[in-house]
């Protein structure tokens, strides 16, 4: 099979451009703002960005999870605390994300720590997840190994009937997590690859400094 010639794949960026001053004094509020443009023009999972973690060895992994809120302190997600993810993120709670919206010719990323959310926030979130996606968090040992797919399908079964009839509690291994961010960037694409790029870093007292960066 011949291989595409993936150097010749380019795509030229026509949109329109994004001016400093169009752009919100709090960086929460213009993520907000992309986030509802990007849902107004039903792009495919808007609220899927890419977590980027690496653990005490310093090696980096990279995946995709969904946003499921935004906070004051910042960005909210859910996963399983024994995951590859979870336990790179206790050996080190610096992480970044990456939204990228290619029907609207923008990326945004985001840079911070994460902290656990609360067990009561968790708890909450679970109860309103699809019953499937709750026994799926207790069938799956995510990340470890299995011998087969007929193993989790068998775990999932036996998770099934344990609670059949009953509500399904939350993990004791599966909650939330906060991206507590200390920059954001947002990348509009432009004609000739003169991208624009905006960042947003705190500022004394209070407040966020936007900077322009070469794309």
């Amino acid at each position: 099979m011949a291989t595409k010639d993936l150097a010749g794949l380019r795509k030229e960026f026509t949109r329109g451009g994004l001016a400093p001053e169009n752009l919100a004094a709090d960086p929460r509020q213009q993520l907000q703002l992309w986030l509802d443009e990007a849902i107004a023009v039903e792009h495919p999972e808007p609220n899927a960005m890419t977590l980027a973690t690496a653990g005490a060895d310093g090696h980096p992994h990279a995946r995709v999870v969904l946003l499921k809120g935004l906070e004051e302190g910042g960005l909210v997600f859910y996963t399983n605390y024994q995951s590859a993810k979870g336990q790179e993120m206790a050996e080190n709670p610096w992480v970044s994300v990456l939204f990228f919206w290619p029907l609207l010719e923008r990326q945004i990323r985001v840079g911070g720590k994460v902290q656990q959310l609360s067990p009561e926030l968790s708890d909450a979130y679970f109860a309103s997840r699809p019953r499937a996606s709750q026994l799926g968090a207790w069938a799956s040992p995510q990340s470890e190994e299995v011998s087969a797919y007929e193993v989790l399908e068998q775990r999932f079964r036996e998770v099934e009937e344990r609670f059949k009839g009953r509500p399904v509690p939350r993990p004791p291994h599966w909650g939330g997590y906060l991206l507590v961010p200390d920059w954001y960037e947002f990348w509009q694409g432009r004609p000739g690859r003169l991208h624009q790029r905006y960042r947003y870093v705190p500022s004394a007292p209070s407040g966020w400094r936007l900077a322009v960066l070469a794309p």
